[in-house]
């Protein structure tokens, strides 16, 4: 529960980032919203994404959808009295809606931590209409890095969670030959750079999260732990640090039966 809060805190400290928020309308900006659409979020975590779904101005409904219950709640509570704002746990492989019940689909920064991608994917060309659309954006995360230079310890906390957290580092780069394994026409691929030196309050986050995992592993002890967290710290503060990652959005279509 206490992991599940931390990174329900982590997941609002990345969404207010206006790196990662202008990643986000700049594939947004691709996608048609036709007057009155519904649209999905897959693996909304609390709901960041789902609220700015929400104020498209042709947008009638908005669900977000994930399996953790602590971030759906943290999700209901910061949607607040929006009407057309839904939250609901559940898994993105097997989704509750009926054939042809959205618009839009969205999987933002989600795929990559989910076993067998291919079953969302084709959950969410089941819950699309025909011509409807699916947005995907997610890390390369075989690029993230924070290193200075050879063998630098604070790479060593980033590859802790490459392990840890992400199920296929290498998603991105297979992910056009899934959508069209499901059926999905790609319209369009974007690469967005993620680079954080002054203020790197997200990057922060992971060099301690992968801290804490080397620790929990066994690898590291406490004092070590806290050392290389605050070696994070001194960078930022000396202005020395320097933290990377990848992404890559694609936006693909349902084609209808003619096609």
């Amino acid at each position: 529960m206490a992991t599940q809060e931390r990174l329900a805190d982590i997941l609002e400290l990345r969404a207010a980032d206006r790196q990662q928020r202008a990643m986000l309308d700049s594939y947004l900006s691709e996608i048609e919203f036709r007057p009155g659409a519904r649209v999905l979020e897959i693996g909304c975590g609390t709901g960041a994404v789902t609220r700015v779904l929400a104020r498209q101005p042709a947008v009638a409904d908005a669900v977000g959808v994930d399996p953790s219950p602590v971030f759906i709640a943290k999700a209901h509570e910061l949607a607040g009295a929006a009407a057309n704002m839904t939250f609901e746990q559940g898994d993105g492989r097997a989704l509750r809606f009926v054939d042809a019940d959205f618009d839009v689909v969205v999987l933002h920064t989600t795929l990559c931590h989910i076993p067998q991608p291919d079953r969302v994917l084709a959950e969410a060309s089941r819950v699309l209409r025909p011509d409807g659309n699916l947005a995907v954006c997610d890390g390369d995360y075989v690029t993230i890095t924070v290193a200075l230079g050879d063998c630098d310890p604070l790479q060593e906390c980033i590859e802790a969670v490459k392990v840890a957290f992400i199920n296929d580092l290498w998603l991105v780069r297979r992910l056009p030959d899934l959508l069209r394994s499901v059926g999905f026409e790609v319209r369009g691929s974007r690469s967005h750079g993620y680079l954080q030196t002054s203020d790197p309050d997200y990057m922060l986050t992971l060099v301690d999260r992968g801290a804490d995992t080397l620790a929990a592993w066994g690898r590291i002890g406490p004092d070590l732990c806290a050392s290389l967290k605050a070696e994070a710290r001194r960078r930022a503060d000396a202005d020395e640090f320097f933290g990377v990652i990848g992404y890559t959005s694609l936006i693909a279509r349902k084609p209808p039966p003619s096609d």
